[in-house]
């Protein structure tokens, strides 16, 4: 558990379509400019939508540093969080963090430790288009370490979220109509 004043700082690799209708069509548009051809930060004045809740769920005082990145395919997404295990004032390992992610989601139908989500030396944020699951892991050392979750942006962040909600209430399997890896 971080200290709820952790100088928290996470970014995101997000696909086109979490920028809503007018984000879609300018990326889909013919003759559209070549800018949007390489991943562009956005959310400049750090006042993202999302830091609310952000600050809630992890128990922070204060909302991170968060650093948005859309990504020119349509929907995918990676978040990291790093952690400078210096900031903090417990000891706690790499070892330590994967046992954690891997005893939490060890029952979790839709969430899975993975231990390592590298793709050749990279991790791509376009990985789980199409799928209504997620993937965690964590990397680094002893003094820093990088959290990883991927996802489809639309799937486990939206329709199949709300998908997975609706199959809840119904009372049928909570799986139901979902696309898993």
């Amino acid at each position: 558990v971080l200290p709820k004043d952790y100088p928290m700082s996470c970014d995101s690799l997000t696909g086109y379509s979490g920028g809503g209708k007018k984000m879609i069509a300018e990326y889909e548009a013919e003759g559209r400019s070549e800018l949007l051809d390489a991943p562009g930060i956005y959310g400049l004045n750090l006042q993202h939508k999302h830091l609310p809740e952000m600050a809630k769920y992890c128990g922070l005082s204060r909302a991170p540093v968060f650093s948005p990145v859309v990504v020119p395919h349509l929907s995918g997404m990676e978040v990291t969080v790093q952690l400078n295990l210096s900031s903090l004032r417990t000891a706690c390992a790499l070892a330590s963090i994967k046992d954690a992610y891997r005893e939490f989601y060890s029952d979790a139908r839709l969430v899975r430790f993975v231990e390592s989500l590298d793709q050749g030396g990279f991790i791509s944020s376009a990985a789980m288009t199409g799928r209504d699951d997620m993937l965690v892991s964590a990397y680094g050392n002893d003094e820093r370490i990088i959290l990883v979750s991927l996802f489809d942006n639309l799937g486990k962040g939206a329709s199949g979220a709300a998908i997975q909600n609706m199959n809840l209430a119904l009372g049928v399997p909570e799986t139901t109509g979902l696309v898993l890896g």
